[in-house]
């Protein structure tokens, strides 16, 4: 499981347009990293929304927003499209960084177990560590949240 302070593990996906992003091209910026169950769902377009919505906010803080979830980049690239969302969204179908990020869990739901996504937030710093982690996230009031925290950790 990763902590504060961890170096934040690295990882290249394919984003909407099926075009490689990797974690190390954001050194030097804050990275809000978050983790979410499945496009098109409630919470999951609701926050992705939000996120969106707050964009400015974080560019300005000299931060970039990056979502992933275990959706291909055909489904991120309707998603998208279908809710106008700027944030960066990738694809991890295999779900390795899910795993390495520890947020890819059992889960159980009306008696039946399963693995799936604990929604999760993660600010990394520019030096690429993990400064703060958001576990187990309700949707409703979280960006505000992740913003008071960036502006915290940075000093502002």
């Amino acid at each position: 499981m990763i902590e504060i302070g961890d170096k934040a593990p690295e990882f290249c996906l394919a984003n909407r347009n099926d075009e490689e992003v990797c974690l190390r091209n954001f050194l030097g910026r804050w990275v809000i990293l978050y983790f979410y169950p499945k496009d098109n769902t409630q919470g999951c377009t609701m926050e992705a929304v939000d996120f969106s919505q707050n964009l400015e906010g974080f560019e300005e803080m000299k931060a970039v927003v990056i979502g992933i979830s275990p959706d291909s980049p055909k489904s991120h690239q309707n998603f998208a499209n279908k809710h106008s969302l700027e944030v960066t969204l990738l694809s991890d179908t295999e779900h390795k960084v899910l795993e390495k990020y520890g947020v890819w869990q059992l889960r159980k739901m009306y008696g039946r177990e399963y693995f799936g996504v604990i929604r999760s937030t993660f600010i990394i710093n520019p030096e690429g560590k993990t400064s703060y982690i958001f576990r187990k996230v309700k949707v409703k009031g979280h960006v505000e949240e992740v913003k008071r925290k960036l502006k915290e950790l940075r000093g502002a």
